[in-house]
């Protein structure tokens, strides 16, 4: 079926890219062909490599050859890569330096017509290996196939590890059966955390991805410092419960999610919401081909797919171990793990997954493990974002989304939960058992309230979102403008930008003694910002625009409510509020300003001297952030934060509608 569909696409189109190494589809076939080859005498094949085009061709290799593959995870120990050698029985082992012989026999314990043994380390340190065959992987494939569709998916990118399941056969598989191209980085490139999940998307121009939630979060607190993905068209996310209110969350930032369920022993995805069946709240809906139900609370699999783990064949359906339900859509909702449910001092049954999910909505907090099972109260060990995240207002605010018997009573911050420190497993789950005996001390409350600075920015994350998902915004990043549009932009950018002295000699007039203190600052900002209208008007004319028509011309009403909202909040209501707009001003410089003009000037073949104040913006800005924050740090007077909050909020919206103003098209780069 894979096969079928990989000869049937157009030979010269892309399959896999790794970098500036390209593989089409035609020498896809070759290349199995001849990889197959050479696996004629190998019955077990282990394979060990990082991400990438020779991973990939081995793997197919090997289901072309029907030689059983073992995946080998990147996160599994020492202790666990023997364990999988010897259990499987791996004749060969394919490394970076090539593929050596192992000495052992295939295991006896192999049920017949296995494909591929994905070995899961779950909640304990000792893999087990579920037995697949090539159907129950070409059936997951072919399911979300169908239900995506060839023209969804264009570039999907590789984010988990190949040996991951939920990657090898629900990116991959499906990807090539679509037709799609696949991008390989070697994950070492992703960074710590993923820190550079967001510069590789944008890079490769990714349209689709996997995650697990972890990741998600990850890659939401980059979107929001570094701007948007207009790429992406699609977002699985799944592996643990996600609460509703993240998936909303990362919606409102542009990035399209919908969350899954799936399971090894089901070759990966059970059900999943797409694009216009979409449940949020629950996992989606089954696949086409599978049968599932609810017995006792717990969900069960009637027609699983897997052949049994090695040594332990499959009598029969299968018991996910999952609570959860199924309505008569066939929509699932997962509600946590049976083993993992607390029963309080009080009776209540609660699976920790629930509140978990409703702390690690919070943009304050990375990690969390919810105990109590004995307890009259549930308490939670987190692991926040940074050392200014305000833990306890992101306990609270939690709380509101829960019952009062399911709320977190007390808390502790601790250390980050990883696979090197065993409180992991390779996929990113917790190990519960290990955690619990690590912090065994009584829990108390531990605070670290967030600065000003940080708290401006968490309070202005949903509207700074919302501009970035302005078209004219997201098409100028990309330089898919007109010359037309582009001039446009910096007509209205003359006509708020010549006022910004005034702005600053106002404000600077009208603070009362005791605030004098940030004249200083009032003095520098005016020193830097003395004379930048005129840059834009010789942009404009380097961009082949009038300058003079643009010095008469009337501005947008948009831009004339965000200068007058400006001067009347200076002298109607607090001048410290204006602080806000210089915020929204230089913050949005540094993140889109040396983007935005790289990509207009490459799509509009127009000269570096039509991008003045976008490129000195770009760089003098970000000095200028550094003695922002510094300087709204030392504002200790709640009603004067609360007044740059406000106005940061609102000049976010009004600088959205600012841009939405301009007359513009989507016009892509072709247009002169």
């Amino acid at each position: 079926m894979l096969f079928d569909r990989i000869q049937s696409h157009v030979p010269d189109k892309i399959a896999l890219c790794e970098g500036s190494d390209t593989v089409t589809y035609e020498e896809l076939c070759d290349l199995i062909d001849a990889r197959a080859l050479e696996l004629a005498d190998v019955d077990v094949l282990g394979i060990a490599l990082d991400n990438s085009i020779d991973w990939l061709i081995w793997d197919l290799a090997a289901l072309s050859a029907k030689t059983i593959s073992v995946p080998i995870p990147p996160f599994f120990t020492p202790d666990q890569i023997n364990h999988t050698i010897a259990t499987a029985g791996i004749t060969h082992m394919l490394t970076p330096s090539g593929i050596t012989e192992t000495g052992q026999l295939q295991s006896a314990g192999i049920p017949d017509g296995t494909a591929k043994i994905t070995f899961t380390s779950g909640t304990t340190g000792t893999p087990k290996g579920v037995c697949l065959p090539a159907s129950a992987m070409m059936n997951v494939a072919s399911s979300i196939h169908q239900i995506l569709g060839d023209d969804f998916t264009q570039t999907h990118a590789c984010v988990l590890p190949l040996a991951v399941l939920l990657e090898n056969v629900a990116g991959v598989y499906a990807g090539l059966m679509a037709g799609c191209t696949i991008t390989l980085t070697p994950l070492e490139q992703f960074g710590k955390n993923y820190q550079n999940l967001h510069t590789i998307l944008e890079q490769t121009r990714a349209t689709s991805v996997i995650l697990v939630p972890e990741i998600l979060r990850a890659l939401m607190m980059q979107v929001i410092k570094n701007g948007p993905l207009p790429d992406l068209k699609f977002i699985a996310v799944g592996g643990s419960r996600v609460d509703p209110a993240l998936i909303g969350k990362a919606r409102h930032i542009g990035l399209p999610v919908y969350e899954g369920y799936g399971l090894s022993e089901c070759a990966s995805v059970v059900s999943m919401n797409i694009p216009g069946l979409d449940q949020p709240g629950t996992t989606g809906r089954l696949l086409p081909h599978i049968d599932a139900d609810i017995s006792n609370g717990e969900i069960i699999i009637t027609n699983p797919g897997f052949l049994g783990y090695v040594g332990e064949p499959l009598t029969g359906d299968f018991a996910t171990g999952d609570l959860g339900e199924i309505d008569d859509n066939g929509f699932v909702r997962v509600t946590g793990r049976r083993k993992n449910v607390l029963i309080t001092s009080l009776g209540r049954n609660i699976s920790p997954e629930w509140p978990e999910s409703a702390l690690l909505a919070q943009p304050g907090i990375y990690q969390a493990i919810v105990f109590g099972d004995g307890d009259p109260n549930l308490h939670a060990l987190i692991v926040p974002t940074g050392p200014t995240a305000d833990i306890s207002a992101a306990v609270a605010a939690a709380n509101t989304t829960l019952p009062e018997y399911a709320q977190i009573k007390r808390t502790r911050v601790v250390a980050p939960f990883t696979v090197e420190n065993g409180c992991l497993t390779g996929t990113g789950r917790p190990r519960r058992n290990v955690i619990s005996k690590i912090y065994t001390a009584p829990l108390s409350v531990q605070e670290d309230p967030m600065n000003f600075y940080d708290r401006l920015v968490a309070e202005t994350a949903q509207q700074r979102a919302a501009l970035y998902q302005v078209p004219q915004l997201v098409d100028g990043l990309q330089g898919h403008i007109s010359r037309t549009t582009y001039i446009a932009y910096l007509t209205e950018a003359f006509h708020h930008v010549k006022h910004t002295v005034p702005f600053l000699m106002a404000m600077g007039s009208r603070l009362p003694d005791e605030k004098r203190w940030l004249h200083k600052a009032v003095i520098e900002y005016l020193e830097e910002e003395e004379g930048h209208e005129e840059w834009i008007l010789n942009d404009i004319e380097a961009a082949g625009g009038n300058k003079d028509a643009a010095r008469a011309a009337t501005p947008n009403l948009e831009t004339q409510l965000m200068v007058a909202y400006n001067y009347d909040y200076i002298a109607r209501k607090n001048p410290v509020g204006f602080l806000g707009m210089v915020f929204m001003l230089e913050s949005t410089s540094t993140q889109i300003a040396s983007q935005g003009a790289d990509a207009v000037m490459t799509g509009l073949d127009l000269p570096k001297s039509a991008f003045t104040y976008l490129f000195s913006h770009g760089t003098l800005d970000l000095e200028h952030m550094k003695f922002f924050e510094k300087t709204v740090n030392q504002i200790t007077d709640p009603a004067d934060q609360a007044a740059i909050i406000e106005v940061a909020q609102n000049a976010f919206r009004l600088f959205g509608n600012l841009f939405a103003a301009i007359p513009h098209e989507g016009q892509r780069k072709h247009v002169a």
